[in-house]
């Protein structure tokens, strides 16, 4: 080869690596998240299992006390949801409050009433669903009576895409401390309770039905996690095979022309 195309040749032998070492960096750096996402996901599904687990044997576990107004700064989701208890009081149907609902039975709305208990806490309980239209009966102060159900966080703000509309007694989520506040219900329990099937039935002829809690937990964290491992891989094997062609070229171009194009014995 003349000095003259040595010389050309030396800026794109640069170039091309400096090209190389940024795919390279780019590549190991692709390599590394999708490895981490993959864990990561790894680590979620783990915790959606334990999650499942638990959740599992609070539904089907005998009923306990719901927690008393001292506990109720301690209810968490991790100590308390879902949890089946009992309590006992009298509703105040006066101050019941209807939330759109869409479940099994066709759109209509949960029917929450306050419990007043002995100590004069006070507890929502979802006594169920309801159709639209649905008349209840007149309010009659009744005697005491014991509710068993599933305890739920209060769902503050609204549903998805729609807000709470207090000023107008528009519910999309069962905004425990909202519904208190329009309501003038004072001191609340920061959670609501989802009676069960038949519990404590009142004469309300066709409702409320109540038993419909949804216990359902998405768990694809396991696909999500082979992806970003089947990413990293695919980046890891292009990585290498640009590697590898970057060789045989440069292994090609250290060949004489007249040896490549000298013909074969």
């Amino acid at each position: 080869m003349s000095p003259a195309g040595r010389h050309a040749a030396a800026p794109d032998a640069g170039r091309s690596t400096h090209v190389r070492l940024v795919v390279a960096a780019a590549a190991l750096a692709a390599f590394v998240v999708f490895t981490a996402l993959g864990g990561w996901q790894l680590q979620r599904r783990a915790w959606k299992l334990d999650l499942i687990e638990r959740v599992e044997q609070r539904v089907h576990a005998a009923p306990v006390a719901a927690p008393e107004r001292a506990r109720w700064p301690e209810v968490t989701e991790a100590t308390d949801e879902y949890r089946r208890v009992r309590l006992a009081g009298r509703y105040l149907h006066a101050q019941a409050t209807r939330v759109q609902a869409v479940t099994v039975l066709g759109a209509g709305h949960w029917l929450l009433t306050p419990l007043r208990q002995a100590d004069g806490s006070v507890v929502l309980v979802n006594r169920g669903f309801v159709p639209s239209g649905w008349r209840a009966p007149a309010a009659v102060a009744g005697d005491e009576i014991v509710v068993t159900g599933l305890l739920r966080l209060s769902e503050p703000g609204g549903g998805f895409l729609r807000r709470n509309d207090p000023a107008a007694d528009r519910w999309t989520s069962r905004d425990v401390a909202g519904i208190a506040r329009a309501h003038g219900l004072g001191q609340i329990a920061p959670y609501f309770v989802d009676a069960d099937a038949g519990a404590a039935p009142v004469p309300d002829g066709d409702g409320p039905v109540g038993g419909l809690t949804v216990i359902r937990f998405a768990n694809n964290h396991l696909v999500y996690a082979l992806t970003w491992f089947a990413l990293a891989f695919m980046v890891a094997g292009a990585a290498l095979w640009v590697v590898h062609d970057a060789r045989r070229r440069r292994g090609a171009a250290a060949v004489p022309a007249g040896e490549r194009d000298a013909p074969q014995a």
